[in-house]
């Protein structure tokens, strides 16, 4: 399975990474800084399993990459989950609304993630 990490934190990329590598379940995983390099990468090296997204970022935020994600009908299959510090109601409603299929709240442990991404992935 491909994932890829996406989070304007270097430190935050390597936390997430960490966590997935853990799992044994990702062959590849690959990082993004944005929501533009995201598309980027989804669009030239995926298609990916799954895509952890950061709400807040320059450029291009997590929500309106998640917004871009779910309007192209071949990336129908892929899972999205918003990784983030964003723990307002609404914003959570408003990510499942657009398609996140989970919802994981920073700070998190690696057995949070792990559960997670289990239950997105049906593993």
């Amino acid at each position: 399975m491909k994932a890829l990490v996406v989070d304007d934190s270097k430190s935050m990329r390597n936390i997430v990474k960490a966590g997935l590598k853990k799992m044994d379940a990702f062959g590849e995983i690959k990082e993004a800084v944005n929501g533009v390099d995201a598309l980027e990468k989804i669009e030239n090296e995926g298609p990916f399993d799954l895509v952890l997204l950061d709400w807040y970022m320059p450029e291009m935020e997590g929500y309106d990459c998640l917004v871009e994600i779910r309007k192209r009908p071949e990336w129908n299959d892929t899972k999205v989950m918003m990784v983030t510090t964003e723990n307002q109601q609404e914003n959570v409603i408003k990510a499942v609304m657009a398609g996140a299929n989970e919802y994981l709240m920073k700070p998190f442990t690696p057995e949070m993630l792990e559960e997670k991404v289990k239950m997105v992935l049906g593993l």
